[in-house]
């Protein structure tokens, strides 16, 4: 038994990036920072992950629409690691998270609006990525 599945809650450090690729295929990618605080010897310390996100089909078109940078998300998916070469003939590997669910965190209403609730979120986009596992991702 195996399981391959990540969970983040962060915000995004650029605009997504959206592109179609063959077939009419749609896929967003952007990053999104999550941060780690604790105390040692009296000092405050903060660590900041980077972490790259990969979204397909029409959930990457809403992404492209409605995220921005320093918006608040829910991420939900895979990781993979997948290796290119570059200009130069090397090899370079990343690793990133393949989202089947993103959820936008930041309220409707203006940030600044205290009486937010619940109903002030935005729903959750979900779904399965259109995209041929063989197919490499343009960039």
């Amino acid at each position: 038994m195996s399981l391959n599945k990540a969970m983040i809650i962060g915000r995004l450090g650029g605009n997504p990036e959206i592109k179609t690729i063959s077939a009419g295929n749609t896929v967003a990618n952007f990053s999104v920072a999550t941060s780690e605080n604790w105390t040692k010897d009296g000092e405050k310390k903060e660590r900041t992950e980077w972490h790259k996100i990969v979204v397909w089909g029409k959930m990457a078109d809403i992404c492209g629409k409605y995220l921005s940078k320093g918006s608040s998300v829910y991420i939900e998916g895979r990781i993979q690691t997948r290796s290119w070469e570059d200009k130069d003939g090397q090899k370079r590997y990343t690793t990133e998270i393949n989202a089947n669910r993103v959820q936008f965190l930041d309220t409707k209403k203006s940030q600044s609006d205290s009486t937010s609730t619940d109903d002030n979120f935005a729903p959750a986009v979900t779904s399965e990525p259109q995209f041929n596992a063989g197919e490499e991702i343009p960039f």
